[in-house]
């Protein structure tokens, strides 16, 4: 995705008043090799880029009056109440060093589960994204979920989840990611069939 961007010569907090009502987003760019960069954005542009997802975990192509530069989007700041970007910060990207990036989770054959199929269990995403570490060339957009083994009882941890080559989780442990419960609560499978009620006692024999 691309971000073009023009240097601001002006800082403070009366010039980025200024910029946001002339409907500019006040930013910066950071990150070796280059010193820090003051830019500004157009709001709209920015605004509806941020609303798509690959837009938080991409690396981006950003113009900075004409020269591009890989970057990627570190933080946000929104107004409290209105829909409108306050300030934005970008890091630049070494092609050759590890970065770390939090990435959105897609799961995948849910509804195929014997979780859902076999056991009408409630699937929960205890987690909508992870955070992960490889080259820039490496970043996946999403990484995928394939629940279609799913069962109730048995959650997906972190280190179930099949990563792209290159890439490694950072996480503390081995946190769940999915977890399947049958309805009215517990993580057990149903309960098997109880047998058939025992067969009524046998006749007594016949009158004589």
């Amino acid at each position: 995705m691309k971000v073009v961007a023009n240097t601001r010569k002006l800082q403070g907090s009366g010039a980025s008043r200024r910029l946001r009502r002339a409907a500019k987003v006040p930013g910066i760019v950071y990150g070796a090799p280059a010193s820090p960069t003051m830019i500004e954005i157009d709001h709209n542009p920015l605004y509806h880029a941020l609303r798509v997802e690959a837009f938080h975990s991409s690396i981006l192509d950003m113009e900075i009056d004409g020269t591009p530069e890989k970057v990627l989007l570190r933080d946000v700041q929104w107004h409290p109440y209105k829909p409108q970007v306050l300030h934005i910060d970008f890091q630049r990207v070494d092609p050759a060093r590890k970065i770390t990036m939090r990435v959105p989770l897609h799961f995948l054959n849910q509804e195929n589960s014997p979780a859902v199929k076999l056991s009408a269990a409630i699937v929960s995403h205890v987690v909508s994204e992870i955070e992960v570490s490889c080259l820039p060339a490496n970043l996946p957009g999403f990484v995928a979920v394939d629940l279609s083994n799913l069962t109730v009882g048995h959650p997906v941890h972190i280190k179930d989840i099949a990563l792209p080559e290159g890439v490694v989780a950072v996480a503390a442990g081995n946190p769940v990611i999915v977890t399947a419960t049958v309805k009215g609560g517990g993580d057990e499978e149903p309960a098997a069939a109880a047998p058939a009620a025992a067969p009524a006692a046998a006749k007594k024999d016949d009158k004589k």
